[in-house]
Formats: structure tokens, C-alpha cells, sequence
């Protein structure tokens, strides 16, 4: 007869020696343990319902208590763990069952029972943290690829989120009014527009102290030129020194709203014609500009604006500053005028669109009324 344990109703296993040959064992092996150990199942008693409770799960109040096997407490100590849920929690719960060294769960009705509600309360927990984990913007599985591109690595080097942008680290850098007025714009030399006119928005104060003269900027639309960059030129232009406010003579002044002393107006070529012939002048010969005295307008022919002439070749900037000083410069009442020296400037009153050269002297082109100041 084997002897008991005092006070258990096990049974007492001999200790086996090894054998020195080297053989099996000899003598009888334990049985199978027939339950659960009573200090383990205690201590699970004493915690089993703060895992449910931690797990919000409603599980913790209609569970059955007796037999329950730690299941969900190793599922729950996987997730505080801080593992990736989906991707652990089967492995984890399983090897921490095994190395508990509990029995299988019962299989009568309880054992069903609980193991239903452990496996649920486990998935309710698992869905919180990764629910909490997206609402935080910590899960990892599944990111944008604008994410994934912003906090990838590019040749081994992390990339940062604040590096600038193509269009930053690359962009053109934008033109100087010098370097706008030197540029050539595309327009047609037959062109005829709306005959509608848009002012120029804003003022621009007279610097000077002089006579001053009022003017308003109107762009015939539909152009497509930039009308703000020709309504700087003008008012640049003429309160240069070396142009008609010349010694402190005379300042200009654009406004945009009430009466002007006159308008400087951009129109196409067709438009141009119409408004110069009000005042007997034809400008479809050469597609020239003009002063309408009769009206209040300055017009200055778009397509030249655009194009220069040739007599300018590539000097658009200082072509369109003639253009300016030449028809204001009739509003001024200046009339026209030709340099009678070979080699010398041509004075801003000369028809420099129409030539440089005449009666065998070569004249140089001229924007300015006082080119020498």
C-alpha cells in the first residue's frame, strides 16, 4: 500500500535514484494529477473578477467561479505587456497556460461556459486597445501612404516631417520689376479687343513737389498682359529725373477713382486705332501709338507694349520707358522732334518706333526727355 500525504489524501512518490548503467527507471511513475492544485485555484479566486472588471468587460458579473481555469488572466497580462495585439494574443495566451502548468478546462457544462465567456472577454479587450490605439493615432498596421512616405527611410536616413517641399526647396524665384520689364510678351499685331477697360486698382502718391498731375491707369480687357506691372512702369517712369519731372518741374500722381488730368491706356492694336482716329490720327500704318488730345486718353498700342520694335532690337525695357515719355510727353504738349547730329541720342519726341536713321544721320536710341540728369 502506497502512504497518504497527511492532510491532502495524496499519495506519497518515492524519490527515484538514477540508474548507474544508464537504464530506465525503475519503479513505479506518478499518476495524473486529478485536479487542479488548491493554493493556485485560491489565488486565482482572490483575482480573477479584478480582470474582468479591468477589462470593462460585463462578463464579470454572470461568469461561473468554480473551476475556472487562468486563462484570461494570461490574456490579460498579454495585453498590459503592451504586444501587438492582433498579431500575439493566441501564441501568449497559450504558452502561458501551458507553463502554469494548468489542466485542460472540464468539459462538462462550467468548463463550456467559462471558456466562451474568457475567449470573449478577451476579444472585448483586445478590440478596446486597438480601438484606443487608431483614436490615438498609434497603431502601426495600417497607415496612409502619405504616413508611411513621411516617416519612412530614404537610403538608410530617416526622413523628417518638417523637410521642405519640392515646390519650396526648388521654386522659381520671382522676378524683379528690371527684369519683368525685359521680358517679351506674346500678342498679335492685328488684334482688335473689346474696347472695355478695367482701372488699374489702387494709388500710387506724387513723390515729388512740383506741378502735379493726376492720371488714372485703364488695361483694355482681355489682353492677358499684366496690367499692375504697366501701372508701376508709368508712374516709375515719369517721376524719374531724367523724365518730364525733370528738376522738380512736375510729379505725378496715379489715382484710381474721379476726375483725372488724363488716362494712360492699354489697348490693342485695333482698339488703339479707334480712339486715335477720334482725334485725326491714324495708327494702322506702322501699329503706333498715340496722344488722343481730344479725349482724355494717353493710348499706348499693347502690341508694341508686347513686341518692342526693331529699331530697339532686344532693349524692351528701355523701349517701353520711350513709349511712356513720348505720348505723355505730347499730353504735355511736346511735339515731335529728330536729333540733327550723327551718332547723337535721339531726343524722346522723335518717332524712334518708326526710325532711328534720317537724311544720312544715324541716331542712338533714347527713352528719357533728360538722359544726361
Amino acid at each position: 500500500m502506497r502512504e497518504r500525504q497527511a492532510g491532502t489524501g495524496q499519495p506519497v512518490i518515492p524519490r527515484q535514484r538514477p540508474n548507474p548503467e544508464g537504464g530506465p527507471r525503475q519503479g513505479p511513475r506518478p499518476g495524473p494529477r486529478q485536479g487542479p492544485r488548491q493554493d493556485y485555484l485560491a489565488a486565482f479566486e482572490e483575482e480573477d473578477d479584478d480582470v474582468f472588471a479591468r477589462a470593462g468587460t460585463p462578463y464579470a458579473s454572470t461568469r461561473t467561479r468554480e473551476g475556472s481555469p487562468p486563462a484570461s488572466a494570461a490574456g490579460a497580462r498579454t495585453v498590459s505587456r503592451g504586444a501587438h495585439p492582433t498579431a500575439s494574443v493566441g501564441l501568449d495566451v497559450a504558452d502561458e497556460t501551458a507553463s502554469a502548468g494548468a489542466p485542460a478546462p472540464a468539459k462538462g457544462a462550467k468548463g463550456r461556459t467559462f471558456t466562451g465567456i474568457a475567449a470573449a472577454a478577451v476579444t472585448t479587450v483586445l478590440a478596446v486597445v486597438v480601438a484606443g490605439q487608431v483614436a490615438d493615432g498609434r497603431d502601426d498596421t495600417v497607415r496612409p501612404q502619405a504616413a508611411v512616405d513621411r516617416a519612412g527611410v530614404a537610403g538608410g536616413t530617416a526622413r523628417r516631417d518638417d523637410r521642405p517641399t519640392p515646390s519650396a526647396s526648388t521654386g522659381a524665384i520671382p522676378l524683379t520689376y528690371a527684369q519683368r520689364m525685359a521680358v517679351r510678351y506674346p500678342l498679335g499685331a492685328r488684334l482688335k479687343g473689346s474696347g472695355r477697360f478695367d482701372a488699374v486698382a489702387g494709388v500710387a502718391k506724387a513723390p515729388g513737389k512740383g506741378r502735379k498731375y493726376t492720371y488714372r491707369v485703364d488695361v483694355e480687357q482681355g489682353l492677358g498682359l499684366d496690367g499692375a506691372l504697366f501701372a508701376e512702369a508709368v508712374q516709375q517712369t515719369l517721376n524719374d529725373d531724367r523724365s518730364w519731372a525733370h528738376g522738380g518741374a512736375r510729379t505725378f500722381e496715379r489715382i484710381h477713382s474721379g476726375k483725372p488730368d488724363f488716362v494712360v491706356t492699354l489697348a490693342s492694336p485695333g482698339t488703339t486705332a479707334v480712339w486715335c482716329a477720334k482725334s485725326g490720327l491714324d495708327t494702322t500704318e506702322d501699329n503706333v501709338s498715340c496722344d488722343s488730345a481730344s479725349t482724355e486718353r494717353v493710348m499706348i498700342n499693347a502690341y508694341r507694349w508686347a513686341q518692342g520694335s526693331k529699331t530697339f532690337g532686344d532693349e524692351m525695357y528701355a523701349y517701353r520707358q520711350m513709349l511712356i515719355n513720348h505720348e505723355v510727353g505730347h499730353r504735355l504738349g511736346f511735339g515731335h522732334v529728330s536729333c540733327d547730329k550723327d551718332g547723337e541720342l535721339a531726343p524722346v519726341m522723335q518717332q524712334q518706333t518708326k526710325f532711328l536713321d534720317h537724311d544720312g544721320i544715324h541716331c542712338l536710341p533714347n527713352p528719357w526727355a533728360f538722359p544726361g540728369s
